[in-house]
């Protein structure tokens, strides 16, 4: 391959040094940040030398050439661009920067509320257990262990605004234990309880009152109390703000910039006790007395709004809502919706509605994409589209959307349709769940009151997006020669030159999943190559193979190896975990040094990446695939391995 041709096409097809503000890479992908959109040539960069694969996120252009090759072609592009090369940190900030304050603000809801998802998960799960336990043995009810398990299910809520609280103070460089304190602030014991106003101000809602001296007790109205501030000209409801999460975000944003501020300000030697205690001391009073009671009335607002869109007569309105999600996560802003189904889920009676739209645009991806499937004449988009379609089903939908759809438009326009039939449907039954983070076919451990609703709502999502997209969707007939060469490519048999057949151990203990669960378009479209994935239960990183390690980055998170029989491997330890600069990683190995099946490559840290927000799950993949007439990972799939138990089977 000629990198520095390579680097002149990519450079011409986006436009030139002027349209070009920062190049950075990882251990796969070349990544732009570009000035004008617009004036990228989206065929010529596709066409270009080497690239395997283009999509953009996170504010950057995303060029895929695979492990091995990128880094050449990266420091050739430096050259020719004459731009200074950057960090994927600073190429990262430069792309977030780069979007409209709109899209930053989304994006900033993203990483507050999407490393809280597992915990809400956790006990929306037990909440579905113990509602489907419940109805199924009543007597269950009354059983300790019941009882205990369903304070578990509702523990993430309780305290939902102290996690917040951590988390938002993390993304806005403010200290996550200080954010936490603001959150506990929120929902404090002294505090009359968010959920108990309703019944106090309807004047149902009454306490026990014993008289000290003769014991009498009576029967007391509650009432909800304030504090009298500025003398008493201003009184502040001395109520909790549980099931809100916009007053605490906006407070813990506050209270972050200020503390950035004091800690500018104030002398190192007194900073230690002065700048904690004016931080929380400022911004407590201020949540108590503008950001909560403001930002929960907007919140409100919103919400019923949502609601109500929701509920519109005949399921028009969810109709709405159900053909724009599709949109709105190509766009990049769907993140928004994590703050809304907090707020459904934080509820005093938690019901997400939101889910089962989401759950409906996601199958009616699925569907689509497996329409594709079943009818293109294509090998290669056969292959990508079937895997696709199921991840669709399981949740996952980018590689669908990404990968099949969007590019032929038609069948993304018919998983809309399909989508918007399938919500107003769940509008119009009534479904909700009882947790966020989970749809598609695993959505039934959280929809346990309405199992048959919600199955409706996916068969209804699936049969329009699958007929729609079936009856619009032809293969491209203005290339057919290389259709052709792409069909042959796939089914022609290794040469006497290629790799000899041999068995791949898996190099870490876990669940190993298909490649398509991978929740990362360029390992679940198998863009650089089949292979299976593990979700780690250790974090010792061994050698699948006899061979040579060809390539370790400085971040230690991805190492390449080609065996002794030819196959070259590439295991990436968790994804984006490029981002933690090494942190997590110790390195027993060096480039150039031949190993042993089983030899430890890697000690990974699982609890530092998982804290850190980044998933775990690491693909091991073998990138030269197409030099194999078959990689067979059927018999690990779906089931856990130890560190060298049999995964890949090459042919």
């Amino acid at each position: 391959m000629d990198y520095k041709k390579a680097a002149e096409e990519v450079l011409a097809a986006i436009g030139g040094k002027g349209n070009l503000v920062s190049a950075a890479h990882c251990a796969t992908r070349l990544r732009l940040v570009i000035a004008d959109d617009s004036k990228v040539n989206k065929k010529a960069l596709d066409d270009a030398e080497g690239v395997k694969g283009v999509f953009s996120a996170a504010g950057q252009l995303q060029i895929i050439f695979g492990t091995g090759t990128v880094n050449k072609v990266y420091d050739q592009f430096i050259k020719v661009s004459g731009v200074e090369a950057s960090s994927k940190d600073e190429a990262k900030a430069t792309g977030a920067r780069k979007g409209n304050w709109f899209q930053r603000a989304i994006k900033a809801l993203g990483d507050v509320f999407v490393p809280i998802i597992p915990a809400i998960v956790a006990s929306g799960l037990l909440m579905g257990l113990c509602n489907g336990l419940g109805q199924a043995f009543p007597a269950l009810a009354d059983t300790g262990e019941f009882q205990m398990i369903s304070l578990f299910s509702n523990a993430s809520f309780v305290f939902l605004q102290i996690l917040i609280g951590f988390s938002a103070a993390k993304v806005f460089g403010g200290n996550p234990y200080l954010g936490a304190v603001i959150g506990m602030i929120m929902i404090h014991t002294s505090l009359t309880s968010a959920w108990d106003v309703p019944s106090i101000t309807a004047g149902t809602a009454f306490t026990i009152a014993t008289d000290s001296v003769t014991g009498a007790q009576s029967i007391v109205k509650q009432a909800i109390s304030y504090f009298p501030l500025l003398g008493g000209l201003y009184q502040v409801p001395a109520t909790g703000y549980q099931g809100h999460v916009i007053p605490v975000v906006i407070a813990v944003w506050f209270m972050s910039k200020l503390e950035i501020q004091l800690h500018k300000h104030v002398p190192d030697i007194i900073d230690l006790f002065v700048t904690p205690l004016v931080t929380v001391l400022v911004t407590g009073f201020l949540t108590l007395t503008i950001f909560g009671p403001v930002f929960a009335t907007l919140e409100n607002w919103i919400l019923s709004g949502v609601k109500y869109l929701i509920t519109i007569p005949f399921g028009i309105g969810a109709f709405l809502c159900g053909a724009v999600y599709a949109p709105t996560v190509v766009c990049g802003i769907h993140h928004m919706y994590n703050a809304l189904e907090m707020g459904m889920l934080a509820a005093a009676t938690p019901m997400d509605t939101w889910m089962p739209i989401a759950t409906a645009a996601n199958v009616a991806q699925g569907a689509a994409c497996l329409a594709v499937a079943v009818k293109t004449k294509r090998a290669k988009t056969k292959e990508l589209a079937l895997p696709s379609s199921l991840s669709a089903f399981l949740g996952i939908t980018e590689p669908a959307i990404f990968g099949v759809n969007l590019p032929n438009m038609k069948p993304f326009i018919a998983a809309c349709i399909g989508a918007a039939f399938g919500a107003a449907v769940s509008s119009i039954l009534g479904v909700y769940a009882t947790a966020m983070g989970i749809t598609g076919l695993f959505g039934f451990l959280t929809t346990t009151n309405c199992t048959l609703q919600y199955a409706l709502v996916m068969v209804v999502s699936f049969v329009i997006a699958f007929g729609i997209s079936f009856f619009l969707y032809k293969d491209p007939v203005d290339d057919e020669s290389e259709q052709d060469a792409g069909d042959a490519t796939v089914t022609e048999l290794p040469s006497t030159e290629d790799p000899e057949p041999e068995t791949l151990v898996s190099p870490i203990e876990g669940a190993c999943v298909a490649m398509s669960d991978v929740p990362d378009e360029t390992f679940a479209k198998c863009v650089m190559g089949k292979g299976v994935a593990i979700r780690p239960a250790k974090g010792q990183v061994c050698s699948p193979c006899d061979g040579t390690i060809t390539m370790l980055f400085e971040t230690k998170h991805a190492i390449g190896i080609v065996s002794d029989k030819g196959a070259e491997v590439l295991i990436h330890i968790g994804l984006d975990t490029v981002e933690m600069g090494g942190t997590p990683f110790t390195a027993c190995v060096a480039t150039g040094d031949h190993v042993k099946a089983g030899d430890l490559l890697i000690k990974a840290d699982l609890d530092a990446i998982k804290a850190a927000g980044y998933d775990t799950i690491t693909p091991i993949v073998v990138t030269n695939t197409d030099k194999y007439a078959s990689v067979d990972t059927s018999a690990a799939e779906g089931s856990d391995v130890k560190a060298g138990d049999e995964v890949i089977v090459l042919g």
